[in-house]
């Protein structure tokens, strides 16, 4: 056992001649972490004494059991051994899932001075290891938004995990870099739409008195900044659509719209409402629409729909086309009366139920209360249900 022990853990060494007391380093993973084991002197493992570096304790956190478990079972010092270090072996395997080695030094230095060219002034928030950044901007009517960047230990070889609030996939042209060639770097106040060249390169026009161009590596910050500003010129005839409904009428669902929702449930009086689902790529097209209410009031709504589709012009807004082809106005929250439109559940007597608001419709004309569908089925079932009891 002598020579299989040296052999194996060849840095840790007994103390006294009886051998009962052996300190030193055990090897795993090419890192040595400092132990002691004192043994009875009839050398029984089940009764040893194991003091570990604090560097060792905290890898074992949460497997001290386990390793009493195998100390109580092994037959021997050597055995003993052989089973800590496949427990070394697996903490060690999940603690680097969980934290992953820090990046190099160029990885920091580099983003800051990605961040330094383009603007400090745009960025909102970064955590304290720099893997989470967030950054903002305006687009051409105002309205704010925030791209969240998850940066990778390898970045800019790996392009970052992007987060925005778009109601279409954003997905960012990356060039990994595979040379350490320094980068172009000028300070400029704002960057305009980006162009995807097919030699993956992009090239922002400057914003100065001096008749140039600048070119940037597709592997950066700014790169993804300026596909960020062009997915944004993109979008702005969507989002101009859905502020002119959230504006100028009364949506019911969602009650507090993203930028990424493309649907609207919009009141119109009597109980009754249209959902609508617009087009991102094509915004003042027609839209989807499906009428909710009684019979009596969304029936008339659907004739005039098909029989004035032939006056939709694009060139209008959707709103003002559903205006024109409904030849109604819609009205704002704020005209509205309670006994226009009736809120609540006539079952639950709440109007949100699960996330759902009331979307059947009485077709009584004197009647024409609203109700959840779940609270219309679960009656009809507990009925049904006990007929069969």
């Amino acid at each position: 056992m002598e020579a299989s022990l040296l052999r194996q853990c060849p840095l840790l060494l007994p103390q006294n001649r009886a051998k009962t007391v052996y300190e030193g380093f055990i090897s795993v993973q090419g890192r040595d972490f400092h132990l002691r084991i004192e043994l009875p002197e009839d050398l029984q493992m089940k009764n040893a004494r194991l003091l570990c570096s604090w560097q060792l304790k905290t890898i074992l956190n949460g497997y001290h059991q386990i390793v009493q478990q195998r100390m109580q079972h092994s037959p021997d010092l050597m055995s003993f051994l052989m089973e800590l270090k496949m427990v070394l072996e697996v903490a060690l395997k999940k603690k680097q899932e969980l934290c992953p080695p820090p990046p190099p030094p160029q990885f920091y230095s580099s983003l800051i001075e990605e961040i330094g060219i383009l603007g400090w002034d745009k960025l909102v928030f970064v955590d304290t290891c720099l893997s989470t950044i967030k950054l903002k901007a305006e687009d051409a009517s105002g309205r704010k938004h925030l791209i969240t960047l998850k940066l990778k230990a390898k970045y800019p070889a790996e392009s970052p995990d992007c987060f925005v609030d778009f109601p279409v996939p954003f997905s960012v042209s990356w060039t990994p870099q595979v040379t350490d060639q320094p980068q172009i770097g000028v300070r400029i106040a704002v960057l305009p739409i980006t162009v995807p060249l097919s030699a993956g390169l992009v090239m922002y026009p400057c914003h100065c008195s001096w008749n140039f161009q600048i070119w940037y590596d597709t592997s950066s910050l700014i790169s993804i900044y300026g596909q960020f500003l062009a997915a944004l010129e993109s979008l702005k005839a969507f989002w101009d659509v859905t502020d002119e409904i959230d504006e100028k009428t009364w949506v019911l669902e969602p009650e507090k719209p993203t930028r990424s929702a493309t649907a609207r449930r919009i009141a119109l009086g009597n109980n009754a409402s249209i959902h609508i689902e617009v087009d991102p790529k094509h915004p003042t097209m027609l839209p989807e629409c499906c009428f909710l209410g009684a019979d009596h009031v969304v029936k008339p709504l659907g004739i005039k729909l098909s029989r004035n589709i032939h006056l939709w012009d694009p060139e209008n807004s959707l709103l003002q086309n559903l205006k024109d082809v409904l030849e109604i106005d819609f009205p704002a929250r704020t005209n509205l009366e309670k006994s226009d439109f009736s809120m609540d559940c006539g079952i639950c007597y709440s109007y949100q139920l699960d996330g759902a608001i009331p979307d059947q419709v009485c077709d009584n004309p004197q009647c024409a209360q609203p109700f959840h569908q779940i609270c219309l089925y679960e009656p009809i079932t507990l009925k049904m249900s006990g007929r069969k009891s």
